[in-house]
């Protein structure tokens, strides 16, 4: 069985699945909604394209584990 990815909700914080269907990484539908009026509000963008230097600090880790642990 698949190991569960618990991570807090974008939104508002609450304890969720990433994975859930159908609105992980968010813990309910209206959560999900709030992230993408923010998005289409531009209150979320992204800044600057993607260079290779951006992902320097990530050169050495072993299979992204580091990555999947929640702050």
């Amino acid at each position: 069985m698949p190991q569960k990815h618990i991570i807090k909700c974008p939104e508002c914080g609450e304890a969720v699945e990433f994975f859930a269907e159908p609105i992980g990484p968010f813990c309910s539908q209206r959560c999900k909604l709030l992230d993408l009026g923010k998005w289409f509000n531009q209150e979320h963008c992204i800044s600057e394209p993607l260079r290779p230097d951006h992902f320097e600090e990530f050169e050495g880790m072993e299979g992204g584990e580091e990555l999947d642990r929640p702050n």
